[in-house]
């Protein structure tokens, strides 16, 4: 069983920072891209930023420049540090990652974290 545990919300003012952490942990065999989403309030998920193996990076517009993505591949975790935050990047963020499970074998799972609230204030 594959799990994927958050931390690092909160509350913060307009123009600080957070860093969010992610790891992965269960029957690992491989961790192909991971990532970073976010559902505003009373909006849909929409992707932040992702990260592959090998250290590509891809980000929205609305956060490059501010947000950094990065990971330890040996921890099989990703981390996201977030500068000059805004009150709209406050959301839930998500974790996910592309994962073979161990006892599963050939078969690359699309897995979720529980979630973290980051909010921002003016």
């Amino acid at each position: 069983q594959v799990q994927l545990v958050e931390s690092g919300g909160g509350l913060v003012q307009a123009g600080g920072s957070l860093r969010l952490s992610c790891a992965a942990s269960g029957s690992i065999f491989s961790v192909n891209v991971m990532g970073w989403y976010r559902a505003p309030p009373g909006k849909q998920r929409e992707l932040v930023a992702s990260i592959t193996s090998g250290g590509s990076t891809n980000y929205a517009d609305s956060v490059k420049g501010r947000f950094t993505i990065s990971r330890d591949n040996a921890k099989n975790t990703v981390y996201l540090q977030m500068d000059s935050l805004k009150p709209e990047d406050t959301a839930i963020y998500y974790c996910n990652a592309i994962i073979m499970a161990a006892k599963i074998g050939n078969y690359w799972g699309n897995y979720w974290g529980q979630g973290t609230q980051v909010t921002v204030s003016s």
